[in-house]
């Protein structure tokens, strides 16, 4: 089998050194000393390094599922309207409560995704300070091992923000890996600043390419700097906090106009194996192909798969109807108020392979979500078969984050893919800069700015023919025959003048949600945007006629926006008998 040469290739030896470090956030017993004559070489820091870098997406996180921590936040974005739980309704039931709203402080997925992340913060300060005594290291490499951990650094404390309200924020000025108290700081302040500064301090150091792929760029320290700034340019009433989005600005138009990026030709060259760290990638997760190193491999969606053979696990993940129903067009434009009125039904003809829907779709619906009479990953006609329990979370299953089942499974394990993770894409920076140019009143370019996104999404080369049934060799998933679309494909550009505001906030919140749907994005963007309490509820009583164990549940407002701190790291967060975190006063 092909092994792809990346990064992290190292890691199944590396975090055998790494791991005797003291790096989980809030244990009471250190597990080994910086002192440790392995690591006291410039090998050793890089091998530290690298397990930081693998904790991106929780691998090495001893005791726990790897689908708790991945990067992907799949577990968690089931908390929207894009995704449901699926499986069956006995399978993972931590996962129902965070679904249905429930969040407990000692729901285990919750606790481990605050251990995986300040694991990886632990050892982001081992590294920099690592880096820092081992006198033999070059100069030169010690600013870029100390701004590759900064990187870091900001990443996981941005993804602890998300999660939660106040987490503490823990620096390599307090970290000491022979005191195990110098980590048990108080959670008392927002840490926005300190992300901020992290991804500054990376930005100034980092060059602008990489030798090594996986490794990040200036380019990407900026992009997860614009990023920060874009998530606080909204208050919590949902007011646009003007400051912040202006402090954005330059950086996205200096990503977009001056950076060595451009949109990939085809909207579907962002999920496939094959197109991996294209021209549209600024900074990707990147997993292996070779059995030899699996720990490498994107393992934390390993559950989210298709029950069918040849992934055959585990079925979660589903998609909510009311995500179809988003994809729905008329004139080629997105339904934006009265998408959900009507649903994009599931129905197939299995005697011809042709989907007998014919509603207007955006052709993005095909790459986001398998549904039937449309052929999934070059594989067979999608039907029910690949779900779990069609009566508990229905007929639609993920799609993006499935690798094509010819050759790229790992270790025997279908689902166990080389698909790397797009963290970060130029168009999440076109769309970022839209959301920019419409709270600060500039419509027009707004406009313009989707209508990139949409021409992407409607280019052509997205529909090569293939042979009528996918036995015969057919490869694409959007013609069934040939030069016949597989199903009513209409998409368009604004072409009408942008002047209303409401409208055009609405517009380009909406192209997010359909450009982005199912990558682990949206429940955190409908929190930053201050909408997430009256969108969810009427998501809740919309999806609950399809999905009954939803009825009677709600998203409090004020509460459901972030988790608790779990209640094992405010336990183990004593210092001279007083606990150093206190939990959100919502909880």
């Amino acid at each position: 089998m092909k092994k792809i040469r990346i990064i992290f290739a190292a890691l199944t030896g590396l975090l055998v050194l790494v791991t005797g470090c003291s790096d989980e956030f809030l244990t009471r017993e250190p597990e080994g000393q910086f002192g440790q004559p392995s690591l006291q070489t410039a090998d050793g820091v890089e091998g530290i390094l690298l397990g930081a870098y693998a904790m991106i997406d929780g691998a090495g996180l001893d005791g726990t599922a790897d689908w708790n921590v991945t990067v992907e936040n799949w577990a968690f974005n089931i908390a929207s309207d894009d995704a449901l739980k699926g499986t069956d309704a006995g399978d993972q039931p931590e996962q129902s409560f965070i679904e249905a709203y429930d969040f407990q402080a000692f729901n285990g997925h919750i606790t481990n995704r605050w251990r995986s992340l300040y694991k990886g913060i632990a050892r982001t300060n081992d590294a920099i300070v690592s880096a820092r005594a081992v006198e033999e290291i070059d100069d030169a490499r010690r600013e870029q091992i100390i701004a590759e951990a900064r990187f870091l650094r900001g990443i996981f404390h941005m993804e602890a923000r998300k999660m939660w309200k106040r987490p503490p924020y823990i620096s390599d000025e307090v970290y000491d890996i022979n005191d195990v108290n110098s980590t048990l700081v108080p959670n008392d302040r927002e840490i926005w600043p300190d992300i901020e500064e992290d991804f500054k301090a990376a930005a100034a150091v980092l060059p602008e390419t990489q030798s090594q792929v996986g490794r990040p760029t200036s380019w990407a320290a900026k992009a997860f700097l614009a990023k920060s700034l874009v998530y606080q340019g909204w208050n919590e009433d949902g007011s646009a906090n003007i400051a912040k989005l202006e402090e954005a600005k330059p950086i996205l138009e200096n990503i977009l106009n001056d950076g060595p990026f451009s949109l990939a030709e085809k909207f579907q060259d962002n999920f496939l194996v094959a197109t991996r760290n294209n021209s549209e990638s600024i900074f990707e997760i990147q997993y292996a192909v070779s059995s030899a190193a699996d720990q490498a491999s994107s393992r934390g969606m390993g559950l989210a798969h298709p029950y069918i053979d040849p992934w055959g696990c585990c079925g979660f993940y589903q998609v909510s109807q009311n995500l179809v129903n988003a994809y729905q067009t008329e004139d080629g434009l997105p339904l934006l108020d009265n998408f959900d009125d009507t649903d994009v039904p599931a129905d197939i003809n299995e005697e011809d392979y042709t989907s007998p829907v014919t509603t207007p779709l955006d052709p993005r619906i095909d790459h986001t979500v398998g549904r039937p009479g449309i052929l999934y990953k070059g594989f067979k006609i999608y039907d029910t078969d690949f779900v779990r329990d069609l009566s508990y979370a229905g007929p639609f299953f993920s799609k993006k984050h499935v690798a094509e089942p010819e050759g790229f499974g790992i270790g025997g394990w279908g689902n166990l893919t080389a698909n790397n993770y797009r963290y970060m894409r130029l168009d999440m920076i076109i769309l970022w800069l839209a959301e920019v140019e419409v709270e600060l009143g500039n419509l027009e370019p707004a406009r313009l700015l989707v209508n990139r996104i949409r021409e992407r999404a409607a280019n052509p080369a997205d529909f090569v023919p293939k042979a009528t049934k996918p036995e015969d060799g057919g490869r694409n998933d959007f013609v069934i025959e040939e030069g016949v679309p597989a199903a009513n494909y209409q998409i368009s550009t604004y072409e009408d003048a942008w002047t209303d505001q409401d409208f055009a906030r609405k517009a380009v919140r909406f192209e997010t949600r359909l450009e982005f749907a199912m990558e682990g994005h949206r429940f955190w963007d409908l929190v930053r945007w201050g909408i997430a309490a009256e969108t969810l509820n009427a998501y809740i009583a919309s999806e609950s006629e399809h999905r009954s164990y939803l009825s009677g549940r709600s998203f409090v407002e004020g509460k459901n926006e972030y988790f608790p701190i779990p209640s094992q790291a405010i336990d183990r967060s004593f210092k001279e008998g007083t606990a150093t975190l206190t939990q959100d006063p919502a909880y």
